[in-house]
């Protein structure tokens, strides 16, 4: 499928205005890895004939980052420079396949000037899926082991839980829970800006933990809902060198590759 997605500034060049803004997220235009996240989640969405946008050049870092890492003053500059864009093409629905971006643009930018309905991309294609607007089959995982892995700021921070449990079971996979999950979860260890400098000094790495959280399931494959995540988990499969029967993927990837996008 070739992909041609218009940016704000076209559609209102035109005099048009999108159904949702996909806010891609620094990860999801510049790491290879979170990029096929990206894609696929577009894919979805053309075939989905959902109206959007994105910013392209215009979108720069929400300042989660910052923010996590104790610089205020730069989060706030980072912010207000995004919400001025944002008011200025007058967005009203924001979806983001990152729960970073989601939980800043959902909750700190309106004291800021910013509000948005803004969605994670499993809630929004939970609700494409209510409203008939897709179907999902299982196909080639259909009765495949999975685990999830539950993100921080999609289900500790926002209590989103179930609309990725959703999309899992309509791809007919059998999802075998963690022991650490939902409410209960345990960090991959890439939250807090944790995943921009080197580990402190201890017996084990949280990514580690993490994963062999996941192997006690006995997992074909490990989803995830977060391009932090997606990294953390991969790399723990790697250093238990588990690569070749463990694959990790975005719940986005699977559909998309169950449908054949």
């Amino acid at each position: 499928m070739s992909m041609v997605i218009p940016t704000m500034a076209e559609k209102m060049a035109k005099g048009k205005s999108p159904e949702v803004l996909f806010w891609v997220g620094c990860a999801g235009s510049f790491d290879d890895r979170a990029r096929k996240i990206t894609k696929a989640f577009a894919k979805i969405l053309i075939e989905a004939k959902v109206d959007f946008a994105v910013l392209g050049t215009e979108e720069s870092c929400t300042g989660d980052p910052a923010k996590r890492a104790g610089n205020e003053f730069l989060f706030q500059m980072q912010a207000v420079t995004n919400i001025e864009i944002l008011n200025a093409y007058e967005i009203k629905k924001i979806v983001t396949t990152c729960p970073h971006c989601f939980n800043t643009l959902k909750n700190e930018y309106p004291e800021l000037g910013g509000s948005y309905e803004v969605m994670h991309h499993t809630e929004f294609l939970k609700s494409l899926l209510d409203e008939g607007r897709i179907s999902i089959e299982g196909g080639k995982y259909a009765g495949k082991r999975i685990t999830f892995h539950d993100p921080c700021y999609l289900g500790r921070a926002n209590g989103i839980y179930e609309a990725p449990r959703d999309l899992i079971r309509k791809l007919e996979l059998e999802l075998v829970e963690m022991k650490r999950c939902k409410s209960k979860g345990l960090c991959c260890g890439a939250g807090g800006a944790q995943m921009f400098k080197d580990a402190e000094q201890g017996e084990k790495e949280i990514f580690v933990e993490r994963t062999e959280d996941a192997l006690e399931t006995s997992p074909e494959f490990i989803a995830t809902g977060c391009p932090f995540c997606n990294t953390m988990m991969t790399d723990g499969i790697k250093n238990k060198e588990k690569e070749h029967s463990v694959t990790v993927m975005d719940i986005a990837e699977l559909i998309a590759d169950a449908k054949d996008l």
